[in-house]
């Protein structure tokens, strides 16, 4: 019996080696074929759902309409997005926020306090909650102070009563009018009696701003409970909400089971408190610039006149 001729192992690397290299005859005929046809990963991100109905938004159409879906929930953005949808042609100065002691109380609640900044630091982008801008709204110049619920909540704490506290004196120096953007699920608890400090340090903060005659105007956002809705947001000259905003102190559920009885539809969103004149006016996020300018334009127009 014949013996098949053994095959050179060799020979058949080189040419195992020369069809990879190669690529086949359609690369040879034309090289850039084989690219087109390669698989490509989709962007994570590249699609978002609404809240409300589960249709899948286009990211960029949704960027497009300011982070409005469709059924107008307005969703919740960071300072970034809200300082380039607020200022005229999004251009602002950034100012710096105060630094503060860290973790003054060393607290941990099955996670040190240090782990839970630095995890929302690298998620963000932000040292805290606070982050503040200068520049025109529809052409009137303002200090805008924006609190970023991504931050551990929008929680007060000292670094974002420091932050407000700069934000009103920068109004003050420059003797502009202060918008702030409130939107937190209230103090921070791991810094204890400190953050509940921040309620009276803001407070003291815009009683400043009105002994010198600056406007202080609020927006807001969904959420804004807790603390902060017990201080600062409710103390502006003017107070704006995003429709469909949650705006109280305890939140529907607690007050359920406190009082024993079913809230009505709407309990505690903007449109329910337009009603009972906790709010002066539900504003499109689109039209905000346009009616904090005018607002803001009217409020300047004493002191414009003094200057005169």
């Amino acid at each position: 019996m014949a013996m098949a001729e053994p095959q050179d192992p060799k020979k058949g690397d080189k040419k195992q080696a020369g069809d990879r290299r190669g690529g086949g005859w359609l690369s040879r005929i034309a090289p850039g074929v084989r690219g087109a046809f390669a698989k490509r990963e989709t962007p994570e991100n590249l699609w978002v759902k609404c809240p409300d109905t589960g249709e899948m938004i286009f990211r960029s159409d949704l960027e497009a309409a300011l982070w409005v879906t469709p059924a107008g929930r307005h969703m919740r953005i960071g300072p970034e997005a809200r300082f380039k949808f607020t200022f005229d042609d999004g251009q602002y100065e950034a100012l710096p926020s105060p630094a503060v002691v860290e973790d003054p109380l060393k607290f941990s609640d099955g996670k040190p306090y240090k782990d839970r900044l630095a995890a929302a630091r690298k998620a963000t982008g932000e040292q805290d909650a606070m982050a503040i801008g200068y520049g025109k709204v529809a052409g009137v110049d303002a200090v805008v102070l924006v609190q970023d619920f991504a931050f551990m909540g929008g929680s007060l704490g000292m670094a974002a009563g420091e932050g407000f506290i700069a934000a009103a004196k920068a109004a003050l120096d420059r003797q502009v009018p202060l918008i702030a953007f409130t939107a937190a699920g209230g103090a921070r608890m791991q810094e204890g009696a400190l953050s509940l400090m921040q309620m009276a340090r803001t407070t003291l903060a815009i009683n400043e701003l009105k002994d010198a005659a600056l406007p202080y105007a609020v927006v807001l956002t969904d959420p804004t409970t807790g603390g902060v809705t017990a201080s600062y947001a409710m103390l502006g000259d003017v107070h704006l909400a995003e429709p469909g905003a949650l705006i109280g102190f305890a939140g529907p559920r607690v007050i359920e089971q406190t009082i024993r009885e079913t809230l009505p539809p709407g309990f505690q969103r903007s449109e329910y408190l337009v009603e009972k004149g906790m709010v002066d006016r539900v504003t499109h996020r689109k039209e905000l610039p346009q009616v904090l300018g005018s607002i803001l334009g009217t409020l300047m127009m004493g002191r414009s006149r003094k200057a005169a």
